[in-house]
């Protein structure tokens, strides 16, 4: 963690009093644009964490680069972007901010996500964890921080574009590359092959078809080691939790996603706000048997199908089907109750005088016309 005066190729959070957030890397000479006129690097190099700087005039900056006229070439200010006077607070971004602020090459998983990662997978300082899947780097800046100097980090990324994408972000972070992680190139199966048998506390999958990459995760992971996958769709939730439930070497997984809402307060006045983050991915979460053992299943109810697909059924099979599903989880006796109880509210409606009597429910008639005239 960084303490004292702010220094150049530096990170730093900008945030006004309307808690707009730019953030930006120090350079010597060098400005940041706002909607309020410009911030001069010079003026914020040396400052301590948590001072207020002040914008200035887009025209006053080209009276102070009028010895360097190219760093304003191709740059037709607006006039709203000339007014000048407004206040930023300087910070250090957090972790948080920065992977949110950082260049991306692809994208990228969400603080809220990251966060749990970090929780449900166990992953600690000293410990040895694999990811598949760099993308920005956002995945493999916390990890790297998780794991600390005295664990290590194995990142195989398909793509070698982002790749490094992935090692300038973290070594932008952490101000040169961090000397714990070994990035690699290439498919998942065909790298992880070279990696020695468990030799992986954790591992942390960001792919299309994690289920097809079990047999290799399970090679390299320790006994009860913990493999925790981040997938978007409900179809990939599906297909990974099946596939981890057919190998039989890894435990019951455990789903989980996270949605994230922020709230505005002020006074007496407190809601929570109009936007949120909802869904982004799923979490799942399981954990390696050792070698000779099965992993123990949920027994399911006999009478509960929940693999069958009606698309490839027989047209009789299909109409047998829809009865059952139909007429599933309710009895006589509690149908008959049900609407008992809705002729009673029925009846209770200012409105409802002189409608039918509700009769017996073994009879022909139930008794529902009324009651259903009754609450259009």
């Amino acid at each position: 963690m960084r303490r004292g005066p702010l220094q150049a190729g530096e990170k730093v959070q900008f945030t006004d009093r309307r808690g707009k957030k730019i953030t930006d890397q120090l350079v010597p000479g060098g400005t940041t644009q706002t909607e309020h006129g410009l911030i001069l690097h010079d003026e914020v190099i040396g400052r301590p964490e948590g001072s207020v700087t002040v914008t200035v005039s887009a025209k006053r900056e080209a009276q102070i680069n009028a010895q360097h006229p190219e760093r304003d070439a191709g740059k037709p200010w607006k006039g709203a972007r000339a007014i000048g006077g407004w206040q930023f607070a300087v910070m250090r971004p957090r972790l948080a901010d920065y992977v949110l602020s950082m260049p991306r090459g692809a994208q990228i998983m969400y603080p809220k996500d990251i966060a749990q990662v970090i929780q449900l997978g166990d992953i600690r300082s000293g410990m040895t964890v694999l990811e598949s899947g760099a993308g920005s780097g956002a995945m493999s800046i916390n990890l790297l921080d998780a794991v600390g100097e005295t664990g290590h980090l194995t990142t195989i990324e398909m793509r070698g574009e982002f790749a490094r994408v992935a090692e300038a972000n973290a070594t932008v972070y952490y101000g040169s590359r961090p000397q714990w992680w070994n990035l690699l190139t290439g498919d998942f199966d065909s790298v992880a092959a070279t990696l020695p048998e468990h030799s992986f506390d954790r591992i942390m999958l960001d792919m299309l078809d994690p289920w097809n990459r079990l047999e290799q995760a399970y090679r390299v992971i320790a006994p009860g080691g913990v493999l925790i996958c981040y997938v978007t769709t409900t179809t990939q939730l599906s297909r990974l939790a099946e596939a981890l439930r057919e190998t039989g070497v890894w435990t019951e997984p455990d789903v989980q996603e996270t949605l994230e809402r922020n709230w505005k307060v002020q006074g007496l006045a407190v809601r929570p706000d109009h936007q949120m983050i909802g869904h982004t991915g799923f979490l799942v979460v399981s954990r390696a048997m050792a070698e000779g053992f099965e992993a123990l299943k949920k027994r399911d109810r006999p009478a509960k199908d929940t693999t069958s697909d009606i698309d490839e059924m027989t047209a009789v099979e299909r109409a047998a089907q829809l009865e059952e599903l139909e007429l599933r989880d309710i009895s006589d006796r509690k149908l008959r109750k049900v609407l008992r109880d809705l002729d009673a509210q029925v009846a209770a409606l200012p409105d409802t005088e002189g409608a039918a009597d509700a009769t017996d429910v073994g009879g022909s008639d139930v008794g529902v016309t009324g009651g259903a005239g009754a609450l259009m």
